[in-house]
């Protein structure tokens, strides 16, 4: 029965009663409204007239407590905790939905009832009752600690406002407004450090509580701390616009996206509830036909016990709540799924495949040398390449700015043309101007008498008026903890392949000093998409990671995209399946190994549920289990399978 798999609130202009979106007695507006001791109520006076009841019957004995005196005092009993379930499975009814757990409580109930055995009758409610506001409850933390992990933000902000400072409402804030941050604080907007330097704690977005110093012009988002001195930031993103936001919005949609192993249960519930309502009614008439003893009053009693156990529970509440508790274990450590379906995808991975730039490398360059041909002026060359490297986000430009110095912007750039997996292309007074790697060189037959593919280092080849004018080298540095990444995998299992745009020489020279198992490099994203594919043919499952964006077409053909998101773009996190926040490639193995714990999580549940269920749906049915032996069972493999499904939430992942 999907009823118990989610605690989304319904909708109120929904018609359909869709219980796999409401929990019982929609237990995420009862936990978010209510107390725990007012959640417990009802099931508090339950017990004490049930205990009052039982007492009377056994051990007080009075002549008073018969009759319709008994009935009435065991009805009050029930009321309680069985009304708004008889509610349910009446709305149920209405609604197309006859075998949900709630109509096999109810018949269950009342035919105890009816048989006159009222304490057990109330017993199976009352547990059920407890059962249940456990369940909610550990499903609410389970949420609730996801979102305290991320929404951190602080309410009000403190603007500067001609030059007195002025507190109000984050949400009122304007871009443009002038944020002062003073230590300890935490930011409530995206915005551009103004301040000439600051330290900031970014855990809320990172996982990671290293302090990041920024310096002036630099991006700085909602979520970090200032760690030292007070500090001027620039809102440049509105409130529910800033990047904590999305990742927010992103963390509590995520459940919305279900893993097979869900989508199974539920399927199986649909199937598993009708059976076992017919196969009840089996037990209590077929005997007949074949009992010469047959006593109506036994057999119905053991078909009543066999529906208390069968209801699925503790399998379709333990397995969300497996899944919940894995998001929250990845997002804890700066990891963020987009669903449970790929915490699923991710554990089964055989084959990483990695961008080399910014995912193993640090992805800041330098310049080593430009060597410029004797024929063209080394200034003039620099300077045109400085400008039109000014029309690329490249990470390239970045560092050709560094050594350039300001850009010229008098430069009369014409017809800017970016070509993929090649470089640039532009007019400058009537010349054609060319920047990118030697592909683009042989793309429009400009010659050049040098061996590019014996130098190691990322090459930026030049031409101005069909001429080669020289190239610059630029090398990139491997991340610290790029080579213990590869390592993990190899331990886990799991090939790496490294696929770049970038020179092949370079990236055979990367992938041997980290050991990766393949490389290719001179790729166009094309090609990229080719090689995905090659590796797929061969039946393996493949992640691939990246920034997300321009690999989005090889990101779309694996079986799970990751993104290195860390303070990237907010497409970065549209795109993948997975991001991670502080760009550390050693959270691709712990990404699987968290994917890994929570599938063999809900495996053990499922198994564990399952195996309870059939022994005492055995037993009840051969008469050997009382409903009250039934009903403990059901509760306790629920309790079992609950704790079981949180205890990810307590792992530690290194």
């Amino acid at each position: 029965m999907e009823e118990c798999c989610s605690t989304k609130p319904k909708k109120k202009e929904q018609h359909t009663h869709d219980h796999s979106e409401g929990h019982g007695h929609d237990h995420s507006h009862d936990t978010g409204d209510k107390t725990v001791f007012q959640m417990f109520l009802p099931a508090i006076i339950s017990f004490l007239l049930l205990l009052i009841g039982i007492a009377l019957d056994n051990y007080i004995q009075t002549e008073w407590f018969k009759g319709w005196v008994r009935l009435v005092w065991y009805l009050a009993a029930y009321i309680p905790v069985g009304f708004p379930v008889l509610k349910e499975a009446y709305e149920s009814i209405v609604h197309g939905d006859v075998f949900s757990e709630f109509f096999l409580m109810g018949i269950a109930t009342v035919g105890a009832f009816a048989i006159g055995e009222y304490p057990e009758g109330v017993a199976v409610m009352l547990f059920y009752s407890v059962g249940e506001v456990f369940q909610a409850m550990a499903v609410t933390r389970a949420k609730g600690n996801i979102k305290a992990l991320l929404d951190q933000r602080p309410d009000e902000v403190t603007v500067i406002e001609g030059s007195q400072p002025k507190t109000i409402k984050a949400k009122e804030s304007k871009i443009g407004d002038i944020v002062q941050l003073k230590p300890g604080e935490k930011l409530a907007l995206d915005g551009e450090l103004i301040t000439e330097s600051a330290s900031f704690n970014t855990a809320a977005l990172t996982g990671e509580s290293k302090p990041d110093t920024k310096t002036k012009g630099e991006t700085v988002l909602a979520g970090m701390i200032n760690m030292n001195n007070i500090a001027l930031v620039k809102v440049n993103t509105a409130y529910e616009d800033s990047k904590l936001s999305k990742i927010l919005e992103m963390v509590q949609n995520a459940t919305a996206q279900k893993a097979p192993t869900e989508l199974f249960i539920r399927k199986f519930a649909k199937v598993y509830t009708p059976i076992v309502v017919f196969l009840a009614i089996g037990i209590c008439l077929l005997p007949y036909l074949f009992v010469d003893d047959y006593q109506f009053r036994d057999w119905l009693y053991r078909a009543l016990v066999f529906l208390v156990i069968s209801c699925p529970c503790a399998l379709v509440i333990s397995i969300p709540l497996g899944y919940f508790g894995g998001i929250g274990a990845a997002s804890r450590n700066g990891i963020l799924f987009k669903g449970s379906n790929f915490l699923d995808s991710i554990a089964e991975i055989q084959n990483v495949v990695m961008d080399k730039t910014g995912t193993m490398t640090e992805g800041v360059f330098k310049v080593q040398e430009v060597n410029i041909q004797p024929d063209f002026n080394k200034e003039e060359i620099l300077k045109l390449v400085n400008t039109l490297e000014s029309k690329s986000t490249h990470p390239v430009a970045t560092a050709i700015h560094n050594y350039a110095g300001e850009i010229d912007h008098s430069v009369p750039l014409e017809n800017v043309e970016e070509i993929a997996g090649h470089g640039l292309k532009a007019s400058v007074n009537g010349k054609e101007l060319l920047v990118g790697n030697f592909k683009l060189m042989d793309k429009f037959g400009i010659s050049y008498d040098i061996n590019h593919s014996n130098i190691v280092y990322t090459l930026i080849a030049i031409a101005y008026d069909k001429k080669f004018a020289g190239y610059i080298t630029i090398a990139d540095s491997i991340k610290s903890d790029a080579k213990e990444t590869v390592d993990r995998l190899h331990r886990m299992g799991v090939k790496a392949t490294m696929l770049s745009g970038d020179k092949s020489t370079v990236v055979k020279y990367v992938a041997d000093q980290l050991g990766i198992d393949s490389a290719f490099g001179d790729l166009l994203p094309e090609d990229k998409v080719n090689k995905v594919k090659e590796i797929k043919s061969k039946n393996q499952t493949v992640a691939f990671v990246g920034d997300g964006v321009n690999d989005a077409p090889v990101v779309a053909l694996s079986d799970v995209g990751i993104a290195m998101g860390g303070l990237g773009s907010d497409a970065t996190i549209e795109t993948a399946d997975v991001v991670i926040q502080d760009d550390k490639p050693s959270k691709i193995p712990m990404a699987i190994n968290i994917g890994k714990q929570t599938k063999k999580i809900v495996w053990q549940n499922i198994v564990l549920a399952f195996a309870v269920k059939a022994i005492v749906l055995g037993l009840g049915a051969g008469g050997l289990a009382t409903m009250w032996e039934a009903v403990f069972a059901d509760v306790g493999v629920a309790m079992l399978a609950i704790l079981n499904a949180v205890r990810i939430q307590r792992m530690k992942f290194s």
